[in-house]
């Protein structure tokens, strides 16, 4: 699943017409990244939730052929429902098996492979953690070291692991991913890796200038 229906307020004017996973780098729009390296990973179908401008998305990426993938779309009101809310709608278009949840608004070099031969315990999750960017240098999650790290918005999730939301939740609900994260790692359901490779969070417009530049 890749998240795109975020309105990206901090991205304004560039967001004001155009979805922020649809802005650029080089050629290619962000989400273009992110499809073309699902489908190295041997990933076949996605699920894209869409809100902010979000016609837009299917419009430009269609039924997926086009990146070897079948794309099914989750749309949701112009307010985004939140990380949390977005997969719980969208749970039924992922099915009963794991599934990799991605940001549609970072830009990785991240060999999405990796998650894909993991064996993901029942109800467990599996995230993704970068050095600490600028702007968010106090970290997310901590690892064996004890020294926190941020968090990437690259994961790997048991369906399962949504169950109890599923119960108390009307789907089209708002919440947040991170406090259920947070329980997980305290309940010993939750694993991490680290990685130090090419990762950039478009959060800004001069965020994205750098990377325009850089790549």
């Amino acid at each position: 699943m890749i998240l795109a229906a975020g309105r990206g307020e901090r991205m304004r004017p560039l967001t004001d017409h155009t979805p922020k996973p649809l802005l650029k780098i080089g050629d290619k729009t962000l989400i273009e990244y992110h499809l073309s390296a699902l489908r190295r990973a041997g990933v076949k179908e996605v699920v894209v939730n869409y809100g902010w401008l979000g016609v837009q998305i299917p419009d430009k990426l269609g039924d997926g052929s086009k990146y070897g993938v079948q794309i099914e779309y989750s749309p949701e009101p112009e307010i985004a429902l939140e990380t949390g809310g977005a997969i719980l709608q969208a749970l039924p278009l992922l099915g009963d098996e794991p599934f990799i949840l991605v940001n549609g608004d970072i830009f990785t070099d991240y060999e999405f492979g990796d998650l894909s031969k993991l064996n993901l315990d029942v109800g467990h999750a599996h995230i993704v953690l970068v050095d600490n960017p600028p702007h968010n240098l106090a970290g997310d999650f901590s690892i064996l070291s004890g020294e926190k790290l941020t968090y990437s918005g690259i994961a790997l999730f048991s369906s399962q692991f949504f169950s109890e939301e599923v119960a108390v939740r009307e789907r089209g609900e708002r919440f947040p991913l991170a406090p259920l994260l947070f329980s997980a790692q305290d309940n010993g359901e939750l694993s991490a890796e680290y990685y130090g490779g090419e990762w950039s969070d478009i959060g800004t417009p001069e965020r994205l200038k750098e990377l325009q530049i850089r790549i």
